[in-house]
């Protein structure tokens, strides 16, 4: 995961014609493990994995159909739906799209599922032009990052809730990664105890532009913020919008061969994981901020 965020920011330092060439290159890189077929499974409680062994999706199963969390690349919409199937659930019964943030990896496709299922969209406040532009913050122009664009029904901020049947899930603003980055928080069962879990939307750089022309103002700012508030949280569950945040795979294959204790239980994880991005963040700051000087 680490090699991967090095990797993006170096992007962000590139002129925009090498830029849009690298990222091209690199889109070809990571595609082969972002489109590759996973098999779904039932992670904890009424929470199921429906993503591909790159790129994590999440169906949720209320008492009054289903919450669907983040999609894929736009090609791999197919195969999303069919994990859907695999589970026994129906695309039709999703009522509720909720998303992390609005990068293509994790949006692709909302609008074929949305116009399929009938269901809402629901996103962070900034996001929202993002979503319903169909670009990448700072990079409007930019083709191999669009996406589908989608209608917003509803924008959250921090605190907001989403409730369908016996299921609620809060808002957590946690911008940077997104202006509109937004981490979702449950209670779900495990053995009889109650477990927080935290879809956390991410904290990586990736191709932001943190100074001179920043991705977005206050980005920086952003960034630590949300640091700050993720050490904070007292979180049994840690997920996230790619599989490497939490260890899924390993934890995948631990869960098969006993699902007693359930591995995807790890309290401090959250915490551990934060520290480490704002480490990683401090670096990528210092990088383009010598880079900048440079070319002074």
């Amino acid at each position: 995961m680490r090699k991967l965020a090095a990797a993006l920011c170096t992007l962000a330092l590139l002129a925009p014609g090498a830029q849009a060439q690298t990222i091209k290159d690199f889109l070809a890189q990571v595609m082969v493990k972002w489109t590759a077929p996973f098999e779904p499974f039932r992670l904890i409680d009424n929470i199921y994995y429906v993503g591909t062994e790159g790129i994590a999706v999440y169906v949720i199963r209320t008492s009054q159909g289903l919450i669907l969390i983040d999609t894929a690349m736009p090609q791999s919409t197919g195969m999303i739906k069919d994990n859907i199937a695999k589970l026994g659930f129906k695309v039709a019964d999703i009522k509720y799209i909720l998303n992390s943030h609005a990068h293509l990896d994790h949006t692709g496709g909302f609008a074929e599922i949305k116009q399929e299922s009938g269901a809402q969209l629901v996103a962070g406040e900034r996001d929202k032009p993002l979503l319903e532009g169909g670009y990448y913050p700072g990079d409007e122009k930019n083709a191999d990052l669009t996406f589908p664009p989608v209608k917003v029904d509803r924008a959250v901020r921090e605190g907001d809730k989403v409730t369908l049947g016996d299921t609620t899930l809060m808002a957590h603003a946690t911008p940077g990664h997104s202006p509109g980055c937004t981490s979702w928080e449950m209670t779900v069962k495990d053995g009889g105890q109650d477990r927080q879990v935290l879809f956390f939307c991410s904290g990586t750089v990736a191709l932001n532009r943190l100074v001179g022309q920043p991705t977005y103002p206050g980005i920086v700012d952003d960034y630590r913020a949300t640091f700050a508030k993720a050490k904070a949280m007292k979180v049994d569950v840690l997920l996230g919008p790619h599989p490497e945040v939490y260890g899924m795979q390993d934890k995948r294959a631990q869960q098969i061969k006993s699902e007693t204790p359930n591995p995807f239980v790890k309290p401090g994880e959250l915490t551990t994981y934060a520290t480490g991005l704002s480490e990683d963040f401090d670096k990528a700051l210092a990088k383009q901020t010598a880079a900048l000087q440079a070319a002074k």
